[in-house]
């Protein structure tokens, strides 16, 4: 995960100055913002041009129609250089700083002690979004998405909230219980009064809720990760990680994904890959159940989507022979992001009307697998885990009468940074076995639909170097 270059912090300004100095539109800009805030502004402007004068009237701001000196800087908390001229812009941050005042330059992040960043404000809820004055427009941008997700009344629930605290405090012991009671609160019926403008019923919901019996029993969600990138799981697993105890993930779960749960969780791998694994299935079991039982509310996180060879139907039994409750969560499996990726159609009327998730293992000695026949009837076939095991899939098909040119795609990490598209026919398949250059998990797209897919950047599974050799 990349590291940030400035760390976000919020500083308090209620009846505190704030300067900002400019005459213009980047002044009246700052002054709009603050104005925002309870802090106490003054600005210092020479020339102000009519846009300032009527936002600093607007906001009450002091208005001092002189040249900056120093000793404006004199009980300052923050100060905002926004003269647009260079020459004066260095001037304002260098007297700040020989002072100790944290300075903002417009526009002039190199002169910057911090940047300012797009804020939605529902206050006392804050949101702020900085680039570190690399991209401003983006966080504008940013800044509109999330407006239209946050209720302009989200600020009702945090007042409740804040009122709340001593209450809370004295009722519920520190830990478990009022983190949970917390939770429940914001995503509940005490959330739906407050939104509604009834904040009477919504405190006294709330405090119903805290003479109750504290909710500390356990729980398990199996969760869907999805093949791997980050803005592919689902907006339930995103609120499900914020409220796990414990995150128990496999291995191909990207850091990224992981890292969305509570910084305070406990992570737990048992990842598994070929040749090695870190716990057996029966120890994943043991784990979720030890963990539950000990009262601690836990995502078992797998790629993909937990009830396609996610070995979920395991951990469910072990979950319900315990008396351990539970639930799935889906998430967005491999064969639907490999078939975005190739722009194939895992359907095709009139040439392809079902679908078969498949595993390249399923092959038991000479034993053409179930599977194989819906394939010849026309099906699309989607091989999990077949990389290694791909000419055998392909020498079977064959066998059995799939014709050699069929269309065959396969994409190596599916969705993620590292993707790669490979397509070809059945003949070709074996080749993608002695590949070196592909390591990550693949999955395989066998299907007459396949002939339709517009797979762009996609390389052939055997590579024109072999090509030449063989033709040669």
């Amino acid at each position: 995960m990349a590291r940030l270059t400035a760390f976000p912090a919020f500083h308090k300004v209620s009846g505190r100055t704030v300067l900002i100095v400019g005459s213009g539109a980047a002044a009246a800009a700052k002054a709009r913002l603050l104005g925002e805030t309870e802090a106490q502004l003054l600005i210092v402007a020479e020339d102000p041009s009519g846009e300032l004068l009527a936002d600093a009237a607007r906001v009450g701001a002091e208005l001092r129609r002189v040249r900056f000196e120093s000793g404006h800087l004199d009980g300052v908390a923050l100060a905002f250089a926004a003269t647009e001229d260079e020459a004066e812009d260095h001037r304002v941050a260098a007297a700040a700083r020989a002072v100790r005042v944290p300075v903002n330059v417009v526009d002039r992040p190199e002169l910057c002690d911090f940047t300012t960043p797009a804020i939605v404000n529902r206050a006392p809820l804050a949101v702020a979004i900085g680039t570190d004055g690399a991209a401003p427009v983006l966080a504008r941008h940013v800044r509109a998405r999330i407006e239209a997700m946050l209720a302009p009344e989200l600020g009702r629930l945090t007042t409740l909230a804040e009122s709340l605290r001593a209450v809370v405090a004295n009722v519920l012991p520190i830990g478990e219980a009022r983190r949970r009671f917390w939770a429940k609160l914001f995503d509940g019926p005490v959330a739906a009064r407050a939104l509604s403008g009834d904040a009477a019923a919504a405190r006294a919901e709330a405090i119903r809720m805290m003479s109750a019996e504290p909710d500390v029993s356990g729980y398990v969600w199996l969760v869907g990760a999805g093949p791997g990138a980050v803005d592919l799981l689902t907006l339930r697993a995103q609120r499900i990680l914020q409220e796990a105890d414990v995150i128990v993930h496999d291995a191909l779960v990207p850091d990224d994904v992981i890292a969305m749960g509570r910084r305070d969780a406990r992570r737990v791998s048992v990842g598994k890959r070929k040749g090695a694994h870190e716990a057996t299935q029966a120890e994943i079991g043991e784990i979720l159940v030890r963990e539950a039982k000990a009262g601690q509310r836990v995502v078992r996180l797998k790629g993909g989507d937990p009830l396609v060879f996610g070995r979920a139907g395991e951990e469910m039994a072990a979950l319900a022979a315990a008396g351990v409750p539970h639930e799935i969560v889906p998430g967005v499996t491999a064969a639907f992001a490999a078939a975005a990726a190739a722009r194939a159609p895992l359907t095709l009327r009139g040439l392809s009307s079902s679908l078969v998730f498949a595993t390249g293992h399923d092959l038991d000695g000479r034993t053409l697998p179930d599977w194989a026949g819906l394939a010849l009837g026309g099906a699309t076939v989607a091989v999990y885990m077949g990389r290694s095991v791909a000419g055998a899939v392909a020498e079977r098909l064959a066998e059995a009468g799939l014709a050699s040119d069929t269309p065959v795609a396969a994409v190596e990490n599916a969705s993620r940074t590292d993707e790669t598209i490979f397509t070809g026919t059945l003949r070709d398949l074996p080749a993608l076995a002695e590949r070196g250059d592909v390591t990550g998990p693949v999955l395989i797209l066998i299907g007459r639909a396949l002939a339709e897919a517009q797979a762009l950047g996609a390389a052939p599974i055997v590579p024109e170097t072999a090509r030449r050799t063989s033709a040669a």
